[in-house]
């Protein structure tokens, strides 16, 4: 059964502790960027240490879809159907449309080139936000050593029509990760090393208010336990975050619900299935699943 350190009675309207995770694939490196395609009930995700892409379905299971794949993170469908991806190695957003083809989205600000892009979500407009620490421009396996243009970590935004904003002054954040929106799409969050966030968001897209939710989520130093990286919103407006021991479920107000503990470090989730009630979990070497009561908050490609 999954254990959950429950901080909240409500946590049991949220999860089940009945339910087992199901282990849907191992023998990857370090698993990331989910995503749930509703056209193709396909669940694709990235290997992001083996530079690999990878697709399941119940039918198939684990399939692979692309490598190299220029070490894609974060993924997400925009309101089309295309699928916007952030790419380490190219250190660029992407949109990659059902034939194949590509189309680029943002690889620079003000003449500068971006650090490399991690996680990214859409607005229902069109409007796009994603984050851009510089993990992917280390000496490392998730990305290729080199320089940095730009002298800060930052918040994104680009309009429908291509316009590369800076959505938060450049010394907000500490290498900004994960981010999602409210259901009604009026709050934004968003993760660093240091902890999580919330922004309100204005018609217009405009970012302010920004408030702390928690910064208790991450390792002690010198442990290796996950911290604060991809996030999801339910349709009640709770706040799913993989953190320090799994996924950390907190309410709008950043108040602690409880503690889903996931068989290894877990980077990132996503629901889908075809009641959008299944959580896929990219835990390290392992993709796994577990069905919980509540949905995922609406999305543009819902």
């Amino acid at each position: 059964m999954v254990k959950i350190v429950a901080a909240d009675r409500r946590i049991e309207d949220l999860v089940d502790t009945g339910e087992e995770f199901r282990l849907l694939g191992s023998g990857f490196v370090f698993t990331e960027g989910p995503v749930w395609d509703k056209t193709t009930r396909t669940l694709l995700f990235n290997d992001i240490r083996a530079d690999s892409g990878y697709r399941w379905t119940e039918a198939e299971g684990v399939t692979l879809a692309r490598r190299p794949n220029h070490i894609t993170n974060g993924m997400v469908f925009d309101r089309t159907g295309g699928l916007l991806a952030c790419e380490h190695v190219t250190s660029q957003v992407v949109r990659i449309r059902r034939d194949g083809s590509r189309e680029l989205v943002a690889y620079h600000y003000e003449g500068r080139y971006l650090n490399s892009p991690n996680d990214i979500i859409t607005r229902s407009d069109g409007l796009i936000y994603f984050t851009d620490p510089d993990y992917g421009r280390w000496d490392h396996a998730v990305g290729v050593a080199r320089k940095r243009d730009l002298d800060f970590y930052g918040l994104f935004r680009v309009r429908p029509g291509g316009q590369v904003e800076l959505a938060a002054p450049p010394d907000t954040f500490d290498q900004p990760n994960g981010l999602c929106f409210s259901p009604d799409e009026s709050e934004l969050y968003v993760n660093d090393r240091t902890g999580a966030f919330a922004f309100t968001v204005a018609p217009d897209g405009a970012l302010s208010g920004m408030r702390v939710l928690r910064r208790d989520m991450v390792s002690p130093e010198g442990v290796e336990e996950g911290d604060p990286d991809g996030m999801k919103c339910d349709a009640d407006g709770n706040i799913w975050c993989t953190g320090r021991g799994g996924v950390w479920v907190m309410t709008p107000s950043g108040d602690l619900l409880g503690v889903i503990e996931t068989p290894e470090i877990v980077a990132n989730i996503a629901w889908g299935g075809p009641d959008w009630r299944t959580l896929y979990l990219c835990t390290s070497t392992t993709v796994h699943s577990l069905r919980t009561k509540v949905p995922s908050a609406p999305l543009p490609y819902h």
